[in-house]
């Protein structure tokens, strides 16, 4: 194929950026070297835009959105910023002339793992959609020197290792050294006369210096440019010369060490108190340091703070960035002298909350201690802000001190974050239908009625550009070949390719492309985890954070059953089928850990079994991240998403998958619903007690041991686990689990699931009639794209104009 002029101009960029950042020819760079030189050429074009944008926006006096997570999952960003961009084309091709396969370089791009799942996933994908909406929007978070751990697999067990992702991802940080905010830990508060009034100010704390660390965002088809802000911890004291000087090296630099430590690592353990300390330090530094940059910023444009409101949104992102909320007050009684009312005032029309998670340990709750010790001014505040609470609860509602004890902020010696969000922000949304009911009536039922105005449902959506157009550009090319490439603009235009639902040409060509999807898959298992798969089997997959409501051991039961008839009957015809694993467990949490060695164990026996052959094979993907992700969502048939009723908030991994048109076995759990009705129960797999049966089965007494004693192929399933497989691995501990409380209600599900496998494999065996099943899932799926959600954000709850409708997003 011909060079074109634009990938020749490319390729004399690129060997500029070698010879100028690397001082290397183009033969001899290393894949880094290239890599990295690509990335400069991609951040030398949205820097330009954003400086335009940014004298635009000064111009419009547009309304600032400020997204704050603690977690933005990346992945990779060269081919999703020059996808955006529209040089994708032209960079690969660049590269080809340049001696480079495309891929290579790539791949050379290290995952940028700042997040632990769809939490951060999400907040990525919401902040592609508001620079392709022309949202004037920064995401904030925190420049962890080492994201997500690396996952490696030894000996059937999860051991956690650094992952290193500056060492390729530092290439897309513009440090900010001339806007870093100072951050006070600790000390003491005093009240001192200043500027003519009583002040509180804070004495003998420790100062931690958060310098900004920007990474650019480009927007789809659009001269839009946001920023990704992640603020990077450093001491004011990096180095102790006199300490230095007698010797005490190690002092020397202890004070930097310590201030380090905040941006170190996601995460830190928090099972004993040191953990929790540090991730406090870790949400207050980040929170600290965006609300002072972002008011430093409005007064010098405006001088005063009064219009704040008007001007600027914090969206939090979960409970992780609360404290938003006492920050933002500290800085407008104390350093700007307002009265309470109207300080609060602001704050009230300035922040806005999406809860993520019903679950009642995942619903934050500080120790008082930690506040008291580690922020002393916040805790005041925070106090304050509860005995007003508690006295209009009293006074002016009559609540009973019960209700008081369930709505407080500080109660007990604890401080609850929710109760904070709901009680000052001026919205609160859950993320799927059924998960804001769920907020509405139960969790959050006494706010919801004292203000029903602020509670908003947003169904989470997908970053469809990247998870079907950059992943999957065979199904990309069919789509736009049928109905044109608008929907990557105007997702619900997939809903046109119904249309072709019965035609054979469109479905055999859907199956072609699924097919090669699969092989790459295969190819990546056997080069991997030397697994050989079959590329003609069912493809059924289950990657998400591994936690026990998300029920992959109940996933893992029916495999032994399948198993078990298998070896019963080694001529019984099932569906050849792959089960492809993915997942990580939190460092801490020892039986989600037990459950990644069961399956490794069931794996090792299955796979190794001749009578078994390829009908059925296990495989646990090592390491599961958004790369993998990439080339695992196009491969993937069958999505198991089988979390119990009414525990998981909306999931988006689903919404991935059925933009590449796999079907869904689930629940109908949070996002399951509305995709239920998006594409009708004959194209969805459902199974399982609904939420309200899961609360009435749980309340009268829910007991594991009776499906257990009644059901002899679930009893011979338990059995096989307890007495373990050909390793010589028990596992006695998840049995007895299950048997004496199963609080997920995996047994209570079993017989449901199986019967919905039954319908998997008689549905699988006619492949026009799946094709047909798999074309209405991609046809349903552009309600789920998070340019939807973003619009809706934008229009209920942000107010501001995108200029289209929510509803066509």
């Amino acid at each position: 194929m011909a060079v074109t002029f634009a990938q020749k101009k490319m390729a004399e960029e690129l060997v500029d950026k070698l010879h100028h950042h690397f001082g290397r020819e183009a033969a001899d760079a290393t894949k880094t070297q290239i890599f990295k030189a690509c990335a400069l050429l991609v951040r030398d074009r949205m820097s330009a835009g954003l400086v335009a944008q940014t004298e635009d926006q000064t111009r419009r006096d547009a309304r600032q959105v400020h997204y704050l997570s603690l977690e933005f999952l990346l992945g990779r960003s060269l081919m999703k910023n020059a996808y955006n961009l529209g040089i994708l084309d032209d960079m690969s091709g660049a590269l080809k002339t340049l001696g480079y396969d495309p891929n290579d370089i790539f791949e050379a791009e290290a995952d940028a793992g700042l997040g632990n799942g769809g939490l951060g996933r999400l907040a990525a994908c919401y902040l592609d959609s508001m620079t392709t909406l022309g949202i004037p929007a920064t995401g904030y978070s925190i420049c962890y020197h080492y994201g997500i751990f690396r996952q490696k697999i030894i000996e059937g067990e999860q051991v956690e290792l650094p992952d290193p992702w500056l060492e390729t991802g530092d290439v897309w940080l513009m440090p900010r050294l001339d806007e870093a905010e100072e951050v006070r830990f600790g000390g003491r508060v005093e009240t001192a006369w200043e500027d003519g009034r009583m002040r509180p100010v804070q004495t003998d704390y420790t100062s931690v210096l958060a310098i900004p660390m920007d990474m650019s965002i480009a927007g789809y088809e659009t001269t839009q440019v946001n920023t990704l802000r992640l603020w990077n911890a450093k001491s004011p004291v990096q180095f102790d010369m006199s300490l230095f000087a007698r010797g005490e090296y190690l002092r020397a630099v202890e004070q930097n060490a310590l201030a380090e430590v905040i941006s170190k690592v996601l995460y830190p353990e928090d099972n004993h108190f040191e953990g929790k300390m540090l991730r406090l330090r870790q949400q207050y530094f980040f929170v600290s340091a965006t609300v002072q940059s972002v008011v430093r910023a409005h007064k010098a444009r405006f001088g005063t703070l009064k219009d704040f409101h008007l001007r600027h949104v914090f969206q939090i992102n979960d409970t992780h960035p609360t404290l938003v909320i006492p920050e933002l007050m500290r800085i407008l009684l104390d350093e700007e002298g307002m009265d309470w009312d109207e300080a609060w005032g602001i704050v009230t029309h300035s922040v806005a909350y999406t809860n993520h998670t019903i679950l009642s340990e995942a619903l934050e709750r500080w120790p008082q201690q930690a506040l008291e010790m580690l922020l002393p001014r916040i805790w005041q505040l925070l106090c304050e802000i509860n005995n007003r609470l508690l006295t209009h609860l009293r006074e002016d509602l009559s609540y009973s001190q019960e209700q008081c004890a369930d709505n407080a902020v500080v109660w007990n010696g604890e401080v609850r974050m929710a109760n904070l969000c709901v009680s000052a922000c001026f919205a609160v949304n859950g993320v799927s239908a059924l998960h804001s009911r769920i907020l509405r009536e139960d969790i959050f039922a006494d706010a919801y009625r004292r203000a029903p105005e602020k509670f908003f449902n947003v169904t989470n959506g997908v970053d469809h550009r990247r998870w079907l157009a950059q992943v999957n550009p065979e199904l990309h090319a069919l789509i736009r070949d049928l109905c044109g490439d608008r929907y990557l603009t105007r997702p619900n235009d997939l809903h046109q390719l119904g249309r072709f639902e019965n035609n054979p040409a469109v479905l055999a060509q859907l199956a072609v492309i699924k097919r090669r999807n699969k092989e790459r898959m295969a190819k990546y298992i056997y080069d991997t985890a030397g697994v050989l798969v079959d590329p003609a089997s069912l493809f059924d997959v289950q990657v998400k954070r591994l936690h026990e409501y998300k029920r992959q051991l109940l996933n893992v039961l029916h495999i032994i059953r399948l198993y078990n008839q298998l070896r019963d009957n080694p001529k019984l015809d099932v569906v050849p089928t792959t089960f492809l694993f993915g997942a990580k467990a939190a460092s801490g949490y020892y039986i989600a850990k037990r459950i990644i060695r069961l399956i490794g164990s069931l794996a090792q026996q299955i796979n190794s079994d001749k009578t078994v052959g390829d009908r059925l094979k296990v495989v646990f993907l090592e390491n599961y991240r958004v790369s993998l992700a990439e080339l695992l969502m196009p491969a993937a048939e069958l999505s198991e998403q089988i979390s119990t009723a009414g525990k998981e908030a909306s999931g988006t991994g689903n919404m991935k998958f059925m933009f590449n048109g796999a079907l869904t076995m689930g629940t109908l759990d949070g996002a399951n619903v509305e995709m239920t009705e998006a594409v009708g129960e004959d194209n969805i797999f459902l199974f399982g007690l609904r939420a309200p049966e899961v609360e009435s089965l749980v309340k009268s007494g829910y007991e594991p041991m009776q499906y257990y004693n009644q059901n002899p192929e679930l009893r011979r399933v338990i059995d096989h686990v307890s007495q373990g497989f050909s390793d010589g691995v028990a596992y006695n501990d998840i049995s007895s689990s299950l048997l004496l409380r199963d609080t997920y209600l995996l047994l209570a599900d079993f017989d449901s699931y199986g019967k919905a496998r039954a319908r998997v494999s008689a549905a699988y065996r006619d492949q026009e009639h799946w094709n047909r099943m798999s074309l209405r899932n991609i046809a349903a799926a552009g309600h789920f794209s998070a340019d939807r959600s973003v619009a809706q954000y934008a229009k209920y709850i942000w107010g501001i104009n995108t200029g289209l409708k929510p509803e066509n997003r």
